[in-house]
């Protein structure tokens, strides 16, 4: 019984994954293959003990989703995983001379970022339970507490061997487990305002995500300003290479709306203070938050975003107005894309709305139908216009947060009429307090195009989201398209 608990379909299409990368890593990246590992074994062991644990179970921690499995070994190495398949495809581009050893310094600095951020996660979730545990001499402890060790050792010697100088090595290091510790106060944050929303691993995915997007813009921001203090000019170097316009309009937009909520609630609380009046209560109240929030969400996609994405990139008009005259370049190709998808979505919209409401079909048979869906609207864009369907994507994803916030906050008048129509298409892996079908939909279609910029000399790498998605879903794997880009990228 135990060898069949251990040996799960799931555990070993991961480790054939992450094995397939460490055997494909170039000698130059000797130490990322160690830690890559070293992580694997440690989220491996990590998910064996809280799965095997009955005297201290998971939900004496965190609520989860109800029957759903803890998903810890896919949710730590999945990025890492992601970074390394990168520094492989990278590492080519710089031996032929189509890529500069800045942007391979950069992307080993999100790498070991990320790591850092995954083993940070890791070590936390083993402490708890360890403390609590009965068997703290079991042979998966044991094996945690090592791969512990042995990860801050490798990391270490990996800065030391780059540089002598104490200083740079201690300046990443605190800039790397900076970052662990905001993930770990993030998933604690997320599991306490949305339980039983998602999974360990699931959470682990998208804290790690989010955290390394943040710890980018804020060492971006200081990169390109003047007069940071020292420790920054030996962290942020690398952030400083060139990027494009469309992905900082992308990061602006998305952590601008992510950031937001906390900001409305902020000017709430300054308001109810100043006003000494709810804004919770009456009809009237929730009129005039309504009106609160439009403001100030204008406030921040009109200004606040924007001087943001003026400071990073040299935008020599509006952002705003470099997108319209960027769609405007290609008027043919990029508005009539933009038609089509909205007659797509239009049609299928109304159609399976209503038939959601009247029938007793099971609805995620129903949402297969989005899947396809996204195979006949992405494809034609991804080969005719790929440059114009990552912006596309990022304006969708901003729509879909937009949405998001104004459900969650039932902002007067969009609040119920969105959170009815959305109500129609969730399942079970949805709850009222976070639907996150549309974003692993679209998240699942962008992020392996996204990935993909840059040097590519795999041709399947954009394509395995939306291919996985469209084809491959019949196995009913939501991760599906993250494997897929790691094996496509390396």
């Amino acid at each position: 019984m135990a060898s069949s608990s251990f040996l799960t379909g799931e555990r070993a299409v991961v480790a054939l994954f992450i094995a397939r990368i460490v055997f494909s890593l170039p000698q130059s990246l000797l130490f990322e293959s160690l830690s890559l590992s070293l992580l694997s074994l440690l989220a491996l062991s990590v998910e064996i003990s809280v799965d095997a644990s009955a005297s201290v179970p998971l939900s004496h921690f965190f609520k989860t989703r109800p029957g759903a499995s803890s998903g810890i070994f896919l949710g730590a190495v999945t990025l890492p995983g992601v970074m390394v398949s990168k520094l492989i495809q990278m590492s080519r581009a710089v031996s032929l001379n189509q890529s500069g050893s800045e942007e391979l310094k950069n992307l080993q600095l999100l790498y070991w970022v990320t790591s850092a951020s995954c083993y940070t996660v890791l070590a936390y979730l083993w402490f708890i339970f360890y403390h609590q545990s009965d068997s703290k001499n079991c042979a998966t402890s044991q094996c945690s507490l090592s791969c512990i060790a042995l990860y801050f050792g490798v990391c270490c010697v990996s800065f030391a061997v780059e540089s002598h100088s104490g200083w740079y090595t201690a300046a990443n290091l605190l800039w790397l487990f900076s970052h662990g510790y905001a993930a770990v106060k993030l998933i604690q944050k997320i599991l306490h305002t949305f339980p039983a929303c998602a999974s360990i691993g699931e959470t682990l995915l998208v804290t790690v995500g989010l955290v390394i997007y943040f710890g980018d813009m804020l060492a971006c921001t200081a990169a390109k300003s003047h007069g940071y203090f020292a420790v920054s000019k030996v962290v942020t170097v690398p952030y400083g290479i060139q990027r494009s316009e469309v992905s900082v309009i992308i990061q602006g937009l998305i952590i601008g709306l992510l950031v937001f909520p906390m900001l409305f609630k902020y000017v709430l609380q300054i308001l109810e203070r100043v006003s000494l009046a709810s804004f919770r209560d009456t009809v009237d109240n929730h009129m005039r938050r309504s009106f609160v929030f439009y403001i100030s969400l204008a406030c921040v996609l009109i200004i606040a975003v924007p001087s943001w994405m003026q400071l990073v990139q040299d935008f020599h008009v509006h952002p705003f107005l470099w997108v319209l005259d960027f769609v405007l370049s290609e008027p043919l190709k990029r508005l009539s894309l933009c038609i089509y998808w909205l007659v797509v979505i239009y049609v299928s919209v109304i159609r399976f709305y209503n038939i959601s409401k009247s029938s007793k079909i099971e609805r995620i048979l129903l949402r297969k139908y989005y899947h396809l869906m996204a195979v006949s609207m992405f494809v034609p864009a991804l080969i005719l216009q790929p440059k114009f369907l990552d912006l596309a994507f990022g304006a969708a994803l901003a729509v879909f947060l937009m949405l998001e916030i104004i459900r969650i906050w039932r902002i007067w008048p969009l609040g119920q009429l969105v959170h009815q129509f959305m109500n129609a298409f969730t399942d079970h892996r949805d709850t009222d307090l976070l639907v996150v079908s549309h974003f692993s939909l679209l998240l699942g279609c962008a992020l392996p195009i996204w990935l993909s910029s840059g040097f590519n000399d795999r041709p399947l790498a954009p394509f395995a989201g939306i291919l996985s998605l469209g084809i491959g879903d019949t196995m009913d794997n939501e991760n599906l398209p993250y494997n897929i880009s790691i094996s496509a990228h390396i």
